[in-house]
């Protein structure tokens, strides 16, 4: 039984022996590298590039009109002159005292429209019609300062547009501001001519921006401008063959 025993425990002691634990121990590094790429990409190639840019591309817009054809319409000056004349038919001006003083001041308004002649007066052609604002009274000159805003209507042709101080007193200039009709595009100035205040003006327009030329029946020869100045008896009298189609009355 003795020897029985040691026996047992010598099989015992040697079976229950484990192999060396270093075996046995689960290696997450060689379990990991079992699953490594044959040709793994290069590291170089997983890098994204940060920066790009977009092809350039550029345009040109063209007038349809060639630049030296533009250049030379808009830079043209074409002069037209006619009279304007109250006939004291019409109402104008009309005097409107909002300041309320004795003596022309500041505010006041004198809405107008006047008959529009030929500077040969030989055609009436339309009339004028807008408003100027008193901005100063100038008893040293006997006159006073408006910011004058109106229009020229010629019937069928259209009108031109302008604005600018007007001087009782001196010749002034006005800015052409725009127009219509044969006027479309029009800008420049206009010399304004005090004759007889307020009864009889004289102007001289320098037109820029027209596309055409003026109708000829605008442009005879102008009468030297003085205050006895008057249109003949037919354009008076608006008889047809001295007067533009469609004048503006």
């Amino acid at each position: 039984m003795a020897s029985t025993s040691s026996a047992l425990r010598t099989i015992s002691s040697s079976s229950m022996k484990l192999a060396n634990p270093k075996s046995l121990t689960h290696s997450p590094t060689n379990s990991l590298l079992s699953f490594k790429l044959r040709n793994p990409l290069p590291s170089s190639s997983l890098k994204l590039n940060s920066s790009f840019s977009l092809p350039q591309r550029s345009f040109t817009c063209k007038s349809q009109s060639s630049p030296s054809s533009e250049t030379e319409r808009s830079s043209k000056v074409q002069e037209l002159n006619v009279y304007e004349i109250n006939e004291r038919d019409r109402g104008s001006p009309a005097f409107l005292k909002l300041s309320q003083k004795p003596v022309n001041s500041l505010g006041d308004l004198v809405p107008f429209s006047n008959k529009l002649y030929t500077g040969d007066l030989q055609k009436r052609i339309g009339i004028t019609a807008g408003i100027c604002v008193l901005i100063e009274n100038k008893p040293e000159k006997k006159g006073d300062r408006y910011e004058a805003i109106y229009s020229f209507y010629f019937g069928d042709y259209g009108h031109i547009a302008v604005q600018g101080s007007y001087l009782t007193y001196e010749d002034t200039y006005l800015a052409v501001t725009g127009g219509s009709g044969v006027f479309e595009g029009a800008y420049g100035q206009v010399k304004l001519q005090q004759l007889i205040f307020p009864f009889k003006l004289f102007y001289t327009f320098y037109l820029k921006g027209i596309k055409e030329g003026l109708p000829n029946e605008l442009l005879g020869k102008p009468v030297e401008p003085h205050p006895g100045v008057e249109p003949s008896p037919a354009a008076k009298a608006c008889e047809p063959h001295a007067t533009i189609a469609n004048f503006t009355n």
